[in-house]
């Protein structure tokens, strides 16, 4: 009887050992087995975009303005009036779950695929664009969530990002540079995080704090750059890094 209680006694400590080497190896790094799944969907996901990035046709254009017929060159508010009826037309015929576009984050070594869609089996293939938001583009809020410890844990650093740090997101009609101007901490049941604020954003999403899913940690970032496919670039106020959060 006595061999068999330490017996049972190693066991339980050779566990606990075991418990806690897993918790930190996910707490550093992430978990390896959901990542081997979200690693071979990115695989897919990658050809899926390349294939809507070359057969990508923009909407037709609206009627050549009169500066434009004299052969001035656009406004700033024409191409931005383009820009917004091309991310419509993408995200009107984007399916849920498919390959969007292209998140690269330098601050969290980020380089990945964003989805269409905040469902749990979308997300387990990477980043999702929440639905009841806007494309990159439309001039409202763009609200994208991730994991931070499970399926590649894409945004398991998202408490690293610091002000003015670059995010880029690639999409078929242009390229969008960002500049992050801060985050804020809400209760998972907080919606209205999902509300526009009239003006183009981009919210990336986690669960706060990791391993809990009470709250959400926001970080929030405003247009700077923005490199329409074909065209010459655009530039943004310099106000979008002094901009708050709220």
């Amino acid at each position: 009887m006595r061999r068999l209680v330490r017996l049972l006694g190693t066991l339980l400590i050779l566990a606990g050992l075991g418990t806690l080497a897993w918790a930190g190896l996910v707490w550093q790094w992430q978990d390896p087995f959901t990542a081997v799944y979200t690693h071979y969907e990115q695989n897919r996901l990658s050809s899926q975009y390349d294939e809507r990035f070359s057969s990508f046709q923009p909407p037709p254009p609206a009627a050549a303005p009169a500066r434009r017929r004299a052969g001035r060159p656009p406004t700033l508010a024409s191409e931005r009036r383009s820009l917004a009826r091309q991310a419509r037309a993408y995200r009107l015929a984007s399916g849920r779950g498919e390959a969007l576009g292209r998140l690269r984050v330098p601050r969290m070594g980020l380089n990945i695929v964003i989805v269409n869609g905040t469902d749990h089996e979308t997300l387990k293939r990477g980043p999702g664009r929440d639905l009841r938001t806007a494309m990159p583009g439309e001039g409202q809020l763009v609200y994208v969530a991730g994991h931070r410890t499970t399926y590649l844990a894409p945004f398991s650093h998202i408490d690293a990002l610091r002000k003015g740090d670059r995010v880029t997101v690639e999409l078929p009609y242009a390229t969008f540079v960002y500049a992050v101007t801060g985050h804020r901490i809400v209760v998972d049941s907080n919606l209205a995080a999902l509300k526009s604020r009239g003006r183009e954003e981009l919210a990336l999403q986690a669960c706060y704090p990791r391993f809990f899913a009470t709250h959400r940690y926001i970080a929030y970032a405003r247009p700077i750059r923005v490199i329409p496919r074909g065209r010459a670039p655009l530039s943004f106020s310099q106000q979008a890094l002094a901009a708050s959060p709220g």
